[in-house]
Order: structure tokens, then C-alpha cells, then sequence
């Protein structure tokens, strides 16, 4: 098993696969917590908010290990799913963004 293999296996085992889902109307959020940083993620479009993802794309290498942890937690059924009011939403979207810059 390789570095980044390891990497997604402990991310998902550690439950910091999450899915955040605003009642009542199912907007779903994707967030992995890595070392310090929460990133948000779109596995449908395959994007990530992590810096490796930019460069990985830039130099045409796979997918950041965010991606893959969600993938493996999705297969795997290990989700941690959070459930929120649509009234929190765009407060927690603030929060996510505020961590970018």
C-alpha cells in the first residue's frame, strides 16, 4: 500500500468524510477535514478546494487525496452525515469561504 493509499484509508476510517445536509431542502455540502484545514468538495464535478488539487491539475497528476477519500467513503458507507436548518446555510458557506482566503 502506497503513502496516498494510506493517506485515504485513515482519512475515512477517521470519519473526516463529512456531509453536511440543510433541511428541508437536501442542498448537500461535502467537506474533508485534513491536517488543520477543512475542504470543501464537489465529487460530482471531481473538485476539491485543497491546494494539491490546483496543482495537481496544473501538472496533470491524479486526483488529490480529498477526492479519493470520498469516493472510498461513499463505496464504503463511512460517511459522517451532519444534519443542518436551511437557515444555517448561508452562514456555514461563509464559514467555508472565510477559510480560503
Amino acid at each position: 500500500m502506497n503513502k496516498d493509499s494510506n493517506k485515504v484509508e485513515s482519512t475515512v476510517s477517521e470519519k473526516r468524510v463529512k456531509l453536511h445536509v440543510f433541511e428541508p431542502s437536501n442542498k448537500k455540502i461535502w467537506t474533508v477535514v485534513g491536517k488543520g484545514e477543512e475542504y470543501w468538495l464537489f465529487p460530482e464535478m471531481e473538485f476539491c478546494s485543497c491546494p494539491g488539487f490546483y496543482y495537481g491539475k496544473l501538472n496533470a497528476k491524479k486526483e488529490c487525496y480529498h477526492l479519493e477519500s470520498v469516493k472510498l467513503a461513499q463505496s464504503e458507507n463511512k460517511i459522517e452525515i451532519i444534519k443542518f436548518s436551511d437557515d444555517e446555510y448561508g452562514d456555514f458557506l461563509s464559514s467555508l469561504i472565510s477559510d480560503l482566503l
